[in-house]
């Protein structure tokens, strides 16, 4: 008889979970037909931090990926108009990146297709469970991390 692995069900929980919230978002942005992909939508809301347009090696340190990456995912944002290029007003090697209008647009679209995707993941849980849960997931984020992972 083997014994019960709590740790190893949580994993599993989450890992599900994970790949439940995913497939929910990606298809509340989908429905919205705003022709962005989850990648580009990271970079957006990475780019929406910023209090002025940031280096696309900054983008990269911040998204934890190569700046090659970067250059593709600014690439078609800009090919649609969500994002331009500019220099950099203190050194002309260096490009910025911005969001347009458009892209601004974008991008509250999007915050409302993920409020609609965690409505739904959220509608079986009462008010008190949801409060609960924000609490764990607030101590799940703010935890301790191991740098050896």
């Amino acid at each position: 008889m083997t014994t019960p692995d709590p740790e190893g069900l949580l994993a599993e929980q989450l890992l599900r979970l994970t790949r439940r919230v995913h497939r929910i978002q990606k298809r509340h942005l989908e429905r919205r037909d705003l022709g962005v992909t989850p990648a580009q939508s990271r970079l957006l809301r990475t780019l929406a931090h910023y209090g002025s347009p940031p280096r696309m090696a900054d983008l990269a340190a911040r998204l934890e990926v190569v700046p090659r990456a970067v250059t593709t995912l600014v690439d078609g944002l800009e090919g649609s108009g969500k994002v331009r290029r500019m220099p950099d007003p203190t050194n002309r090697r260096v490009t910025r990146i911005e969001l347009t209008d458009d892209g601004r647009a974008t991008l509250a679209e999007l915050r409302d297709a993920r409020r609609a995707a965690a409505a739904e993941i959220l509608a079986p849980l009462s008010a008190e469970q949801r409060e609960l849960l924000g609490g764990l997931l607030d101590t799940l984020i703010d935890g301790a991390v191991d740098e050896r992972c």
